[in-house]
């Protein structure tokens, strides 16, 4: 259950066994249905979660009900309303299952806890947020400058597993692309790569 939680944070800071087991500790095993969700808009984000196995997608609603998918959390990614989150202040986004998904929740009380007590978790979460941060401003590049067409090419580049794994309308909505676009742009580039 926390092999790829442990796995995920010794490939960003050296832990011993000591803290693998002080860690496991702080955390909850939840279980998810495909389309049950985690978190909706209008709640108190409770808790921060890492994706064990499943697939999780972050959106919110427009005043028409259309999703704008925020983002997807896959297996040894984090996900929530950080923002919820960290002040204690209704979510904005819906965070729901694509797939049976298991995560691993923390409380704050819990995470600033962990912090305290296991200094080395404060430097795997600097290291994450830093890596978040660089992630946002490039999808924030390539939202406003690239091309229909490039955009999703360079997801397919990066993310294989996204594409794969994710339906094509959601990756649209991700995109911010119509789901036709994104028809047009794979068919396109199955037949110029077969």
């Amino acid at each position: 259950m926390f092999e790829v939680l442990l796995a995920h944070i010794g490939n960003k800071v050296d832990i011993t066994d000591e803290q693998k087991n002080q860690v496991q500790s702080y955390f909850i095993l939840r279980k998810l249905r495909r389309k049950q969700y985690l978190l909706q808009e209008g709640d108190v984000c409770k808790s921060l979660s890492f994706v064990s196995k499943g697939l999780l997608k972050s959106y919110f609603l427009d005043e028409k009900g259309n999703e704008h998918i925020n983002m997807f959390a896959f297996e040894g990614w984090w996900i929530s309303d950080f923002n919820s989150f960290i002040n204690q202040e209704k979510s904005v986004l819906n965070i729901d299952a694509i797939e049976e998904t298991e995560v691993l929740t923390i409380t704050l009380e819990n995470y600033e806890k962990m912090m305290l007590e296991i200094p080395v978790m404060d430097r795997y979460f600097r290291i994450l947020y830093q890596n978040s941060l660089v992630t946002k401003d490039y999808r924030l590049i390539v939202s406003n400058s690239y091309t229909a067409e490039e955009k999703y090419l360079q997801l397919a580049q990066k993310n294989p597993e996204m594409i794969k794994r994710v339906p094509h309308n959601l990756i649209a909505s991700y995109l911010g692309l119509a789901p036709e676009t994104v028809s047009r742009i794979r068919k396109k580039n199955s037949l110029n790569n077969p």
